[in-house]
This record gives C-alpha cells, sequence and structure tokens, in this order.
C-alpha cells in the first residue's frame, strides 16, 4: 500500500544525529532548512512568520559552542531546526492568530513548550500558518494567506495547524508542534500524509498559547490551560513522534512495551451520524485486513463503548462553550455555570467507561475524519457540508472522529497508512491509534508497529 511521498528529507532524529558526528553544521542544517522553505513555500505558503535571522545567529552560536557531549540525552534536538504553530507565543514573532486587528501583539517571553524545544536544542526557523482563530479544517487567513496540501495545491492541508503539516509534508522542517481541539494535529497529519500525536489533556503546558486579544491586556499573565485543547507534535516518523512528546511532557512518561502481537484492539469505521467515504474507507478496511494477516487481533463491535452519539453531542457543546468563552452561541444562548457542570460530569463519565474498554483493549483504531483532504472554499468546513460518497454531510458531523479521544483527554497517534484516488487526485489516508490516558509513548510505538507491517 503506497501513499505518496512528498519529501524523502531526514527525520529531526536523524538530523540531529548527523550534526553530533560532525557530518552536518548547525549552520547548515539551518540554512538548508531555509532554502528549502525559500525554494518551495511560495507554493504552499506554510509559513506565515519566519525567523531566519535569529535562527542563523542562534545556529552559529551553537556551532561555536559544539554538540554536547552526552550523545545527545540532554538535548536530543540539537541543531534541528522546526517550526512552531503561528498561536504559540514565541518572544520578538508577532502572533495574531489570523486577526488583522491583532498583529500589534508581539509578545515579549516564549511559550513554555517553546522554551522546553529550545531547552532541547531545537532551533525554531518560525511560525506556522493557522485558519483565524484556529477554527477551521483548513489554514488561511487575512493576514497570512492560504495554505495548500503539498500533494494538491487544490486542497487544504487541514487545520487548524495545517501549515505546519505542510511543512513537514514538503520537506521545509522535519518537525513542528500545533494544538488540538477538533482534530488540528491529527486531521492535518491525515491529509498531509505525515505523522501526528495527540497528547493525553494535559501533560505538554500550553502556557504562552492564549488569544492575543486577551494576552494584550494590561496585567495579563498566562496562567491556565484551556480544556478539552492539547499541544501535540508533527513528525515524518514515530521515533521523532515520541521524543518530541517527552520534551514537551511535564513528567516523565512510560512505556509499558507490549508488542502489537500481544495486543487486542478495536477498530471504530461506523460511527453515528456520518459515514465514511469510500476514499477513507477503502484504505482503511485494507490496513485492517494487513493487520489481521499478521495476525493482529481486531475487533469490530464492543458493548463496553461509550453512547458514542451522546458524547459528540457533549463534546461540541463543550467545545464550543470553550472556544466562545462563555459568549452567546449563534442562536443566543449563554451557557450557564450549570451547564458546564453539567458537561463535566458527562466528561467525567466517558473518561470511566472508556477506562474500563481499556481494560479489555490495549487500542482502539479509528480514521481521523470522514473523508481525505477537502477542496479549498472561502467558508469554514464546519459552516458548510462535506462531500462523503456523493452526499452532503454537516461539517460538524465529521468532528465525531475528533471527539474520540478529545472528549475524554485520551491520547491519539495518526500514522499514514495508504492512498486513495479522489475527484481525479492521488491523496494519502491516516488511521488514528488510541490508548489509556498517559499511554502517549504507548500508542506511538503501536502506530509505528503498525506501520512497518503496513509499509514494510
Amino acid at each position: 500500500m503506497a501513499y505518496p511521498q512528498v519529501t524523502t528529507k531526514p527525520g529531526a532524529l536523524d538530523t540531529a544525529a548527523a550534526i553530533r558526528e560532525g557530518r552536518l553544521s548547525v549552520a547548515e542544517a539551518v540554512d538548508a532548512a531555509i532554502v528549502r522553505i525559500e525554494h518551495l513555500d511560495a507554493e504552499v505558503n506554510a509559513l506565515a512568520v519566519p525567523d531566519f535571522e535569529r535562527a542563523f545567529e542562534t545556529a552559529k552560536a551553537m556551532d561555536r559552542e559544539g554538540p554536547p557531549k552526552d550523545g545527545g540525552e540532554n538535548q536530543p534536538l540539537f541543531g534541528v531546526p522546526m517550526t512552531v504553530k503561528e498561536s504559540f507565543d514565541v518572544a520578538g514573532l508577532q502572533s495574531c492568530w489570523g486577526h488583522e486587528r491583532l498583529t500589534d501583539y508581539v509578545p515579549a517571553r516564549d511559550a513554555e513548550l517553546v522554551r522546553r524545544l529550545k531547552a532541547a536544542g531545537a532551533v525554531i526557523i518560525g511560525k506556522t500558518n493557522v485558519p483565524t482563530d484556529l477554527t477551521d479544517w483548513q489554514s488561511f487567513n487575512p493576514v497570512y494567506g492560504r495554505t495548500t496540501n503539498p500533494h494538491d495545491p487544490a486542497r487544504s492541508p487541514g487545520g487548524s495547524s495545517g501549515g505546519g503539516a505542510a511543512a513537514v509534508a514538503a520537506g521545509m522542517v522535519p518537525c513542528e508542534y500545533g494544538t488540538d481541539i477538533g482534530g488540528s494535529v491529527r486531521v492535518p497529519a491525515h491529509f498531509c500524509g505525515i505523522w501526528g500525536h495527540k497528547t493525553t489533556h494535559g501533560i505538554v503546558s500550553k502556557r504562552g498559547h492564549d488569544h492575543p486579544m486577551m494576552a494584550r491586556r494590561e496585567g495579563f499573565v498566562a496562567a491556565h490551560e484551556s480544556a478539552l485543547s492539547i499541544a501535540g507534535p508533527l513528525a515524518r516518523n514515530a521515533e521523532d513522534l515520541a521524543v518530541l512528546t517527552e520534551i514537551g511532557a511535564r513528567f516523565p512518561l512510560r512505556a509499558k512495551g507490549k508488542p502489537l502481537a500481544e495486543c487486542r484492539l478495536l477498530a471504530l469505521t461506523d460511527l453515528p451520524g456520518c459515514p465514511l467515504d469510500a476514499s477513507v474507507a477503502g484504505p482503511t478496511e485494507a490496513a485492517l485486513e494487513a493487520l489481521a494477516q499478521a495476525g493482529i487481533a481486531v475487533d469490530r463491535e464492543s458493548e463496553l463503548l461509550p453512547d458514542l452519539a451522546q458524547q459528540h453531542r457533549d463534546y461540541l457543546r463543550m467545545m464550543n462553550t470553550v472556544m466562545a468563552r462563555g459568549a452567546p452561541s449563534p442562536s443566543g444562548k449563554r451557557a450557564t455555570a450549570s451547564d458546564w457542570f453539567d458537561l463535566l460530569d458527562a466528561q467525567a463519565a466517558s473518561q470511566v467507561l472508556w477506562e474500563r474498554l481499556f481494560e479489555r483493549y490495549d487500542f482502539v483504531l479509528a480514521p481521523p475524519a470522514p473523508v481525505l483532504a477537502v477542496p479549498h472554499r472561502e467558508e469554514a468546513v464546519f459552516k458548510g457540508s462535506l462531500d462523503v460518497n456523493g452526499e452532503d454531510v454537516p461539517g460538524g458531523a465529521g468532528l465525531i472522529f475528533s471527539g474520540l479521544a478529545t472528549f475524554p483527554g485520551l491520547p491519539s497517534t495518526v500514522l499514514p497508512i495508504g492512498s486513495s484516488g479522489y475527484l481525479g487526485a492521488e491523496l494519502p489516508c491516516g488511521m488514528q491509534v488510541m490508548g489509556p490516558a498517559f499511554a502517549d509513548l504507548d500508542c506511538i510505538a503501536a502506530a509505528g508497529e503498525i506501520g512497518k507491517i503496513l509499509h514494510g
């Protein structure tokens, strides 16, 4: 099962190894990334805010100091050029979330995650494009323009971390850190044919990822985490995802190390209210068949599942409340404190039910979205419809695939599983591997094993 490859450039750990071994200098690595961006980004438009001069000066200073003597244990990304999503604060760089009226916000301090990445040796060469307010499965706004999919410039790379996914897929940088509340890491990975990981809620800090409308208020202190939303990495392989997740994590993560052959899996492809397009169902079923032929136990249904239709309704209500910060909905109704506590109760119940399910199963497999990369449109995907097997399905219905892991706060890794012809284009398709809370490294490892089964 081949899938479209845009780049064969080395990943983050391979780049770091080349620098440690003296085969590449940090300045050469950073310069090569800048050259690739200058060559490729005119069409893709992945980079929103470049920081080339400071990155190159940082690279030269790192070369003068030399690689760490510990073999990269404390700085596993030493010299690796990478990007972060535009919405993360990077000292001295604009952060406007796609709003023209907010381009005057330039934070003086790095987000906590950015500080962690720099401490691990990464060189931040810029920030990548997003949809306005991070609320779409596309990445375009009036400030930075539209990002295109490296596989087909007429299609979206996904959103809201679409600029980062496009940059990784096109070969501009080996890795990126984005955020995810409605599939915003997983869907871009799926649309662009790369790897992405939605972390367990809360394990990676989002301090310094605040809407600039709030952040520029006098006396504002970034001090809280958002419900549902997480920070998660995008990369070209499972090994890079694992290291990026460990770097971002606030506490050490442990992996069980259970081989996939000894695991029991549950595959979910028939979710209420949103059928799968044939372009996604085909590669998904082929992947599940390949796993079965490899001797992996995969069930297709379970009585232990929560009521997924009700979970989806609760997820949408909670997500809309979070993103509106309690402001009235389009209907004019404002969520009350009682409404919010009811949602917290529903979320807690969902978490317990998923815990019980994971007493029987090691992982749950599901598509990241019901469709492949969508054609560009002027309205947000969630304000329109999705073309599923020639029928119009409300855009918000597709969020049920995101909400599977988001509402209960579970980790989920997306890997590329194949490709599919779709309206004349050959586009990549992904699969998400969900696991119990805090089993992030296990999810990534399982996805890595699945990738080896599918692609050798």
